[in-house]
């Protein structure tokens, strides 16, 4: 299978105080580590809110349009799954890739970090144009996607204290 790796950027950091995705950790933004943490588990990765792609079908939507806009650029362009992650996920498990396969299927702690399959599209589009319940556990119900337990839990960094704690570990 094909994966495109998406690390999702186009949030506003509204509880982090400032652009979360330049922050920085150990001398490297954390938009740089989210990048370095998904690419091992991808063909390819691309960031989704920074202009190299969109989300869809606007900005503002959460977590939901930037994998929709990463599913529309990973099916134009022949992948089969997409893999996602928050911009501020540092860190993934190692065997990713094997706890989430086969899609569609999503991480328990940050249901963020799932891997979704490219045919997922249509419904996900029907839920964005609704406007209804913009969850990814909506989203996830939705598909059938498998809640996935790790040993490993990813941090989340939704403050500068959470940066701070992470940059003393």
């Amino acid at each position: 299978m094909k994966t495109l790796g998406a690390v999702l950027a186009g949030g506003r950091s509204t509880r982090f105080g400032s652009d979360k995705a330049l922050a920085m950790l150990g001398g490297r933004s954390l938009l740089d580590h989210a990048f370095a943490a998904l690419r091992p588990h991808c063909d390819a990765v691309i960031v989704v809110g920074r202009g190299e792609v969109a989300d869809w079908p606007r900005g503002d939507m959460g977590p939901l349009g930037g994998i929709a806009g990463a599913l529309i650029h990973a099916a134009d362009r022949g992948f089969d799954q997409l893999l996602t992650a928050p911009v501020d996920c540092v860190r993934l498990p190692d065997d990713l890739r094997a706890l989430l396969e086969p899609a569609p299927a999503f991480l328990e702690t940050q249901p963020v970090i799932g891997l979704w399959p490219i045919e997922s599209l249509t419904g996900l589009k029907a839920m964005l144009e609704k406007a209804s319940d913009l969850a990814v556990r909506a989203y996830a119900r939705r598909i059938g996607a498998r809640t996935v337990r790790s040993e490993f839990v990813p941090p989340n960094i939704n403050s500068s204290a959470d940066l701070d704690r992470l940059t003393g570990l």
